[in-house]
């Protein structure tokens, strides 16, 4: 019989008292203020294994001292046109908070390139993101809320999406990986809307090898999505791409910018922007903003990852081939 969930965060609280000291810094980075809705991440994320869940959570703590993830946020990619070009190809953005106060992030998986920079460039500013929502989103939320936000709703929009998109599964790949062994459990439910042919051919393949958390998480919404996901979040925080039947996740609508959460000109990405040119002036003192993107170490993928896109690619072959006959 297994422990309960409170001996397992007990002892996985004991076990982390002993971390060593150049590794404090990057898990006060990573609990913000609350150690134990951490801990439980890192042990759902292992089947509530303590011993597993502990080394996990040390090899995170490890690669992002390595890679000096705890300083990321100083490390603005410069210049603007180069940022904004990436905006442009690598679809995400924050457009709004559900109705329990959980930040939104829209993700046009259908329409992104990743063609407009390197591979490195395109994790750097995916980490980016990703510590902003955890330093300064998910604080901000939970001192509105007056109760801990530490995770998030995922919008997908297949829209647009191909079978060229076979060409980034390795890059996706490594982003998945990143996220799944350094920032596990923070999505509370992915909702996937606008979903042509190629995805519906794919998800049955796919979805038998989810493991059954995972499945859980995973909602395949009818359309745009927009009646379903108005049960759980106001008009004004659906991305643009759920607003109305048939709008796609189009870089270009009718508000402009303003409402579409990918562009550079989004508040977001505003904010998130002018965070880290701020964090590289503090922190860099009078040196200059230096050119080049941050080279972070991919990890390996485990088994079931593994797993998942090499189905995924094999799938994509096989349609392509079906496309040919």
């Amino acid at each position: 019989m297994g422990i309960s969930s409170e001996e397992a965060i007990k002892q996985l609280r004991t076990l982390m008292e002993d971390v060593d000291e150049s590794l404090r810094e990057s898990y006060r980075n990573i609990h913000q203020g609350y150690p134990t809705e951490t801990l439980l991440r890192f042990l759902k994320a292992r089947d509530w294994n303590v011993q597993k869940a502990h080394k996990m959570l040390l090899e995170c703590l490890e690669w992002r001292t390595q890679n000096e993830i705890d300083k990321i946020l100083t490390k603005p990619i410069v210049p603007v046109d180069l940022y904004r070009a990436i905006r442009e190809s690598q679809l995400v953005g924050i457009s709004g908070y559900s109705k329990e106060g959980l930040p939104v992030i829209a993700i046009g998986v259908g329409l992104s390139t990743y063609d407009k920079a390197s591979v490195h460039y395109y994790v750097q500013s995916h980490i980016q993101m990703n510590e902003f929502r955890d330093r300064v989103v998910l604080p901000s939320a939970t001192k509105k809320q007056g109760r801990p936000i530490c995770t998030c709703l995922k919008i997908l929009d297949m829209s647009g999406l191909k079978l060229s998109a076979l060409s980034q599964i390795k890059l996706m790949t490594a982003i998945t990986t990143i996220d799944d062994l350094n920032y596990p459990e923070k999505t509370e439910t992915y909702y996937i809307v606008n979903v042509p042919y190629i995805f519906s051919a794919c998800w049955k393949t796919i979805k038998p090898l989810l493991q059954e958390r995972t499945k859980k998480k995973i909602q395949v919404l009818k359309g745009c999505g927009k009646d379903e996901l108005l049960k759980i979040m106001d008009y004004e925080s659906l991305p643009h791409f759920c607003r109305r039947e048939g709008s796609g996740s189009g870089r270009h609508i009718s508000n402009g910018t303003v409402d579409n959460c990918f562009s550079l000109d989004h508040s977001f990405h505003q904010e998130l922007y002018n965070y880290v040119k701020q964090q590289a002036l503090v922190k860099g003192s009078s040196a200059p903003i230096r050119h080049g993107s941050v080279h972070v170490r991919f990890p390996e993928p485990d088994t079931e990852g593994t797993k998942i896109f090499d189905t995924l690619e094999s799938e994509f072959q096989k349609l392509g081939n079906d496309q040919k006959v």
